[in-house]
């Protein structure tokens, strides 16, 4: 795969000017970039989301109908944890404490992931190359949905944007099915890393390890503990994770596949044309920015805009950053891409995919 490169002139000097203020913010009012007790509350909260509905099934005798219902909060307990506690720990933000970070950010073996794939696809691939076809493995689904205008079209899209939301709540059980096996194989042989690069028979070690403990925490302990049919059983672990793919595709695609967002390309020498902060702003859109709840249970990713020029920060202070960073984009004449509310935002993503749907020379 070729290399592809940044801008490094930033004429107007932005991210300089950007980062000095957002650096003065903390400053002034001595406060840490990592999470603080707001979000250690909230991370409690997901927690109990997650595993309370579950232990509830395991040791309480109720009606089966109830059995779902409790799944279904399960997997948006699944998919709080993993926006507020997995996602912060991962990108070192969660404390100021590495080991708490190392702790926090293995919940995402409970929840089908592996950390070493889930830094590389993320960490590294998402966040830097964010939108580029190739590279950024967020927007490409294969052939069965068509997210980027650069990416190959198929008669099969003219419908996506009616059938890719019944898709959509696959992400996750693909992860515990197939997914961390293919990206580990791909990952290990290009020898990527987010950091040093690690030994390959650990990792897989690790992964097969992992994935024999999870099916045996949500599938062969409800067999063991419920009197009910195996399909059953099967039926609540496939609700649970439709549940949670669903919320989390869905707040992925509302912050970089929509019509105020590029998808740019290199040029035949590999060059992009704005430097890596500035692509940020045209590649990502925040959504609901003003919502309480969104902003509380999205664990701020609909503040991509910020999170994405400063995944380093907690998204405990996303909220604050966003004025500074909206008043700096304004200033340099630089994109700041939201959408008022989440409807908004669903609406406008499912118009792009129609648009994506079309033949190339017709759209």
């Amino acid at each position: 795969m070729k290399t592809i490169n940044f801008s490094r002139i930033d004429k107007a000097k932005f991210f300089r000017t950007l980062n000095k203020r957002v650096n003065s913010y903390f400053k002034e009012n001595n406060i840490k970039r990592t999470g603080n007790w707001k979000l250690y509350s909230k991370a409690v909260i997901m927690f109990s989301l997650f595993l309370v509905p579950f232990i509830l099934i395991l040791t309480v005798s109720m009606p089966q109908w109830l059995m779902i219902v409790f799944m279904v909060i399960t997997g948006i307990g699944m998919a709080g944890v993993g926006m507020n506690v997995m996602h912060d720990s991962n990108h070192e933000s969660f404390s100021s404490r590495k080991w708490v970070n190392k702790l926090m950010g293995s919940s995402i073996y409970i929840l089908a992931g592996n950390v070493y794939n889930w830094k590389v696809q993320h960490n590294v691939l998402h966040h830097t190359y964010t939108n580029v076809k190739d590279y950024d493995e967020d927007i490409d689904a294969g052939r069965i949905i068509r997210f980027s205008k650069h990416a190959r079209w198929f008669q099969v899209h003219r419908l996506q944007k009616y059938y890719s939301i019944f898709l959509y709540g696959l992400l996750t059980i693909n992860w515990a099915i197939t997914t961390d096996f293919k990206q580990m194989h791909s990952y290990l042989k290009r020898k990527l890393s987010y950091g040093k690069f690690p030994n390959p028979k650990v990792e897989w070690t690790k992964l097969v390890v992992s994935k024999v403990l999870y099916y045996s925490l949500w599938v062969v302990l409800p067999l063991l503990a419920l009197d009910i049919a195996w399909w059953k059983v099967l039926l609540g672990f496939f609700v649970m994770h439709y549940t949670a793919g669903m919320i989390l595709s869905l707040i992925f695609q509302l912050a970089h596949v929509v019509p105020n967002t590029e998808m740019p390309t290199p040029d035949k020498d590999g060059n992009l044309e704005h430097t890596w902060a500035v692509h940020q702003l045209y590649t990502t859109s925040n959504f609901a920015p003003s919502n309480w709840l969104v902003n509380f249970y999205t664990g701020g990713l609909n503040h991509q805009v910020e999170h994405h020029i400063f995944p380093h920060i907690s998204h405990v202070h996303y909220t604050k950053l966003a004025k500074i960073v909206k008043e700096t984009t304004k200033e340099f004449n630089l994109p700041y891409n939201e959408y008022k509310t989440t409807r908004r935002a669903i609406i406008e993503h499912f118009r792009q995919l129609g648009v994506l749907g079309k033949k190339p020379q017709m759209a």
